[in-house]
Order: structure tokens, then C-alpha cells, then sequence
């Protein structure tokens, strides 16, 4: 019984959940699958895998797969970690700076933790922005020692924010990465995720 609910749970889940948030559905695949009309887990789900095929080829088959909770890759094993990040996208677009740092330092303490997780410090700092009419951009430091320090990776992340002309532009997306790692509890058993920026792996 317990079994049998978990699972009501996943397909209940994964039927809200918004198109792009699927792993592999990028932002050129789901402007197509916008204009068939597919938002939603559920409105993926309804298509048939003869359809999807016609639209999008061999991927069909997969898009027919993951509406449905499958998911036939393979867990990577021992994989060496290149970098520690993490992003977050925002259900409406931020205007305000302040709001963008606010959640600028909220990312940087969520790196911070996962440094501490993973017993690693990195040299690069790259941050990551993403405007609302989805325009990517990405900006970088180098230092000559690792760092794994809130303070630090708040203070540069805030610089390279800083640096960008935002020309009263919103943001949907900011994310902060750390790579260049030191020898860290680098080797290690990933496992592939079905839905991107969900929080949850099935």
C-alpha cells in the first residue's frame, strides 16, 4: 500500500510539473512543445509516442518516457566532479537589485554548504544570470587560492553581479558555480536527474 501511494505521489508530481523542468527539455524544445500546446507534465503524458516521434525524432520516445516517471539512463559511476554549484529560477522575473542579491546570497550559501559536503574548495567562481527573455550570460574570477568561504564567494559573486549592465532588465535565473576544485571528495557515484531545478530526483 505504502508502494502504491509513493507512486500516485511521483505521476501526481511529475503531471504539474512545468515542461521545462524536465531533464534534456531545453528552451528551444519547449517553445515547440508551447506551441503544440504541451506545459505540463500531464499535457506530455497525453500525447502518443507516434506523435512525439513525428515532432521530435528519436527524442520522442524519450519525452513519452519521462511523462511517465521512466527513466532508462544509466547512473554514472565514479564520476569526477568538475565542479559545486547551485541556481535558482524564479516564478516571476526579478526587477529589483536589491531582491536580485538577496537571492544572489542565498545561492552563495547553498555553494558554500555543498563545498563543505563534498570537503572541497574551488579557484573559479562563475556566476550566471539568465534575463527574461531567456538571454544567458556568464561571468567568471580566477584566484590564485581556493576558496569555500561565504563571505568570499558572496563578495566576488557580487562583484562579477555587479558588473553586468542590466539596463532595467529582469532576471528569471541566478546561479553560482565553483570549479577549479581542490582535492576533493571528487570520485563518487551520481545519479542522473529526471527533473531540472525540482529538488527532487526519481
Amino acid at each position: 500500500m505504502r508502494c502504491l501511494r509513493q507512486a500516485a505521489s511521483v505521476y501526481a508530481f511529475v503531471e504539474q510539473l512545468p515542461i521545462e523542468k524536465f531533464h534534456g527539455i531545453g528552451e528551444v524544445t519547449a517553445v515547440k512543445m508551447h506551441s503544440l500546446g504541451i506545459h505540463s507534465g500531464a499535457d506530455l503524458k497525453q500525447r502518443s509516442l507516434t506523435e512525439l516521434t513525428h515532432h521530435f525524432g528519436k527524442a520522442g520516445q524519450y519525452y513519452y518516457k519521462i511523462a511517465r516517471a521512466e527513466d532508462d539512463r544509466l547512473v554514472e559511476a565514479n564520476r569526477v566532479r568538475k565542479s559545486v554549484g547551485a541556481e535558482t529560477s524564479f516564478a516571476q522575473d526579478l526587477s529589483d537589485v536589491g531582491q536580485m542579491l538577496q537571492e544572489l546570497e542565498q545561492i552563495a550559501q547553498i555553494v558554500e554548504q555543498r563545498l563543505e559536503q563534498h570537503e572541497t574548495r574551488g579557484r573559479t567562481l562563475t556566476l550566471k544570470v539568465k534575463f527574461s527573455d531567456y538571454q544567458q550570460l556568464t561571468r567568471s574570477k580566477t584566484m590564485f587560492a581556493p576558496i569555500s568561504e561565504l563571505s568570499t564567494i558572496f563578495e566576488i559573486a557580487k562583484a562579477l553581479f555587479e558588473s553586468i549592465d542590466l539596463e532595467n532588465r529582469s532576471i528569471r535565473l541566478l546561479g553560482i558555480s565553483s570549479s577549479n576544485l581542490d582535492n576533493a571528495k571528487q570520485t563518487q557515484v551520481i545519479q542522473l536527474p529526471l527533473f531540472q531545478n525540482a529538488g527532487i530526483i526519481f
